[in-house]
């Protein structure tokens, strides 16, 4: 048998197919930061969870009024792994004390680029997560042979340009598939 070197899905997208019962990705897509044999990490990118910048600012700097810009701009849901920790996605380039630079995208983690944000003077596209999704050693490979999600290139304009009730539909779409076709009953033959 041949050896083949495991293949990583970092920088996909992971498309939750239909049936997924678990609510923290039912109907979800998750843009993978990290996929090796060690296990997976991975940002849910269109479940706002009911906070905006502001909320985040007002704890992180209570004496200053947050600009009315941090009003309009959501948190994410992203993932059930510590829900009190913030992630930042933004183009590569910027550079802030936490980030990690992925290819084309880096990852921050520290509180300087939120203020960065807030203040006109961060990356020109971003999400802001609270929390991750992590799977543990093979924990994805089996979850993606039982069919629980499609897997596709990532695309920045997905993450960045689209409203995020819309992007589900379009990393769908870049496989050609329409999910509203697909059922979420499983069958067997």
């Amino acid at each position: 048998m041949k050896n083949s070197a495991p293949i990583s899905l970092k920088h996909h997208f992971l498309i939750a197919m239909p049936h997924m019962a678990d609510p923290n990705f039912a109907q979800t897509v998750t843009y993978l930061v990290e996929h090796n044999e060690q296990g997976a990490m991975g940002l849910v990118i269109n479940k706002p969870n009911g906070l905006n910048l502001a909320d985040v600012m007002e704890q992180l700097r209570p004496e200053e009024e947050p600009a009315a810009l941090c009003h309009s701009l959501p948190i994410f849901a992203g993932g059930p792994v510590q829900t009190d920790r913030g992630f930042v996605l933004h183009p590569a380039g910027m550079q802030f004390q936490a980030t990690l630079e992925l290819g084309e995208l880096g990852l921050s983690t520290s509180q300087d680029v939120l203020f960065a944000i807030a203040d006109g003077i961060g990356p020109d596209r971003y999400l802001i997560t609270l929390g991750y999704a992590g799977w543990e050693a093979g924990q994805l490979e089996a979850e993606l042979a039982d069919n629980a999600w499609l897997t596709c290139p990532a695309d920045s304009s997905i993450l960045f340009d689209l409203p995020y009730d819309q992007r589900l539909n379009a990393a769908a779409a870049r496989l050609g598939v329409n999910l509203s076709l697909l059922t979420s009953q499983a069958g067997h033959a």
